[in-house]
């Protein structure tokens, strides 16, 4: 072989070497990143860890909190607020009656014509609005003003098929699903904006005479005779259908529960007793908080840079990823605000795998060398794409990497990746549906309707009315919180326990109850 042969087959090898040394580097490199988002996934998966024990103390602390809500104003971060709805609907009602649903970013006007006993709902029309983002910061009298106009086109709209008495005014129940002091069945002052909403001008006002200005402004004749949360219009919703129906609990865009108390049983209660001995209660769970609750350095942040963070300063020299039990105890009670809403609902669920994604891009490098930018817009992944995520059967799991690409400009995915991915969503919802399914044992406790007949009688039949586009879209949510609750309860208590959908039936309740209070009620009964 000549020299020039020779030195031609050294150099090949040398360069042969050369590019095995760069595969191995960069397959060890790899290897390293990968290893570092497996950390970050099994730490995740710990801290989020809901065993059958802990959900046992979050629903005996939902008991607890309920108590202390009950018993005084501010005896818990659970409102606990009166409705003054000490009758719920019977089957009865007549006439023509309308709602409007204003429960997030949506909300919905509608219609009903009730036929009375054994007619139901004779017809019903309803429209679903898109609230411009600007309006859910604006001012009070934008939003109204938006509001009223809708409402009074959709009243222009109004059939033949629909029968108002000559000389009679319309009348709406209003569902307002955000926190109210309740004065009365038909007013009541704004406490907070939750949701995402931060209006100016309207804490503290009245909201049934915000939207009576709006109305007059439009020209439209229009008497407010029903304010109800959004959880009260589905439990009335599904009482009119179902008499065992005894609670309500929403998980959309936001959360809450609302449930049928003794009258008795409510010491801050300092009016006549109801004739009734029944009122219908306003948890407001979503400020629930325990020590029991698995929170993450992920909800952490996402609550202090939320529109409606924990209500104390945390001091600027602690770290909020501190690992610092007593640290987390003390947040956990005096900081977080909304912290179970955050933890459960619709609006936060995919913006905390977005934050535990972008951990993963940061630390691990698991999207490339650099951080795609979409992932470190806040809220850019939705709730529904991660659901939409957390339910690709395909072998490839294409729609995964259609989400990544479209949404987060992430690019070329491997199946691994995707399947890491599909994980993060599973053990966020999972958290999401066993603590909601928590909250609702914690309820049941207290109208001590989560243990099998005692005397060998047959059970009590125990119904609770769902409504939220999380529950009712979101299918894996929706089965783990029905299997983790069935859990709880045990083989006997659970089959008396009865979760039924109640699509839209806070529209429909909020309807009823303006039948129920109609300001015309005493004339036809006499």
């Amino acid at each position: 072989m000549g020299k020039v042969a020779v030195g031609a087959a050294v150099v090949c090898a040398a360069a042969a070497c050369a590019v095995a040394a760069l595969v191995v580097r960069h397959r060890m490199r790899s290897s390293g990143r990968w290893a570092r988002a497996m950390a970050i996934l099994k730490d995740l998966e710990e801290k989020c860890a809901t065993p059958i024990g802990k959900l046992r103390q979050v629903a005996d602390a939902m008991t607890v909190e309920m108590l202390a809500g009950l018993a005084s104003e501010g005896g818990s971060k659970l409102k606990m607020l009166i409705s003054y709805v000490d009758n719920l609907p019977t089957g009865d009602e007549t006439g023509l009656f309308y709602a409007l649903d204003l429960g997030g970013t949506n909300f919905r006007v509608l219609r009903v014509q009730l036929g009375g006993k054994g007619g139901y709902v004779v017809r019903q029309e309803f429209e679903e609005v898109s609230i411009p983002p600007n309006l859910m910061v604006g001012s009070s009298s934008e939003l109204f003003d938006f509001i009223a106009a809708a409402l009074a086109k959709f009243v222009a709209s109004e059939g033949e098929e629909f029968h108002l008495p000559v000389g009679r005014q319309r009348e709406l129940g209003f569902t307002f699903s955000f926190p109210v002091k309740q004065t009365s069945i038909s007013s009541g002052t704004l406490i907070k904006w939750t949701k995402g909403f931060a209006i100016n001008g309207t804490v503290g006002e009245d909201v049934v005479a915000e939207l009576t200005k709006a109305m007059e402004r439009q020209g439209l004749d229009m008497r407010v005779t029903a304010l109800v949360n959004d959880t009260i219009g589905t439990l009335a919703g599904g009482r009119y259908y179902d008499n065992d129906v005894v609670a309500a609990v929403i998980l959309g865009t936001g959360t809450n529960a609302a449930y049928v108390e003794h009258a008795q049983a409510i010491p801050k209660w300092h009016g006549l007793l109801p004739k009734s001995g029944k009122m219908v209660i306003n948890m407001e769970w979503g400020n629930f908080r325990s020590s029991h609750l698995p929170i993450t350095e992920y909800d952490q942040a996402l609550d202090v840079e939320s529109l409606n963070p924990g209500e104390q300063v945390i001091s600027s020299s602690t770290s909020l990823s501190t690992k610092n039990w007593l640290f987390r105890f003390i947040c956990t009670l005096f900081f977080y605000s909304q912290i179970f809403e955050k933890l459960i609902s619709g609006m936060y669920l995919g913006e905390i795998v977005r934050r535990v994604l972008l951990r993963m891009a940061e630390e691990a490098a698991l999207f490339g060398d650099s951080v795609p930018p979409n992932l470190e817009v806040q809220f850019i992944l939705r709730t529904p794409d991660m659901s939409a995520m957390h339910h690709d059967t395909s072998s490839d799991l294409r729609v995964v990497g259609t989400k990544l690409k479209d949404i987060l400009g992430i690019s070329n995915t491997s199946l691994k990746t995707r399947k890491l991915v599909v994980k993060v969503c599973d053990i966020i919802a999972s958290r999401g549906a066993r603590l909601a399914a928590a909250g609702i044992l914690g309820v049941l406790k207290k109208q001590d309707r989560d243990n099998a007949a005692r005397d060998g009688s047959d059970m009590q039949r125990t119904v609770i009315a769902m409504d939220g586009g999380l529950y009712e879209h979101y299918t894996r949510f929706r089965n783990c919180l029905e299997t983790t609750l069935r859990e709880m309860l045990g083989e006997e208590a659970a089959p008396s326990i009865v979760i039924k959908l109640a699509s839209d039936g806070s529209g429909i309740g909020a309807a009823l109850l303006a039948a129920s209070h109609s300001q015309y009620l005493e004339l036809e009964e006499s």
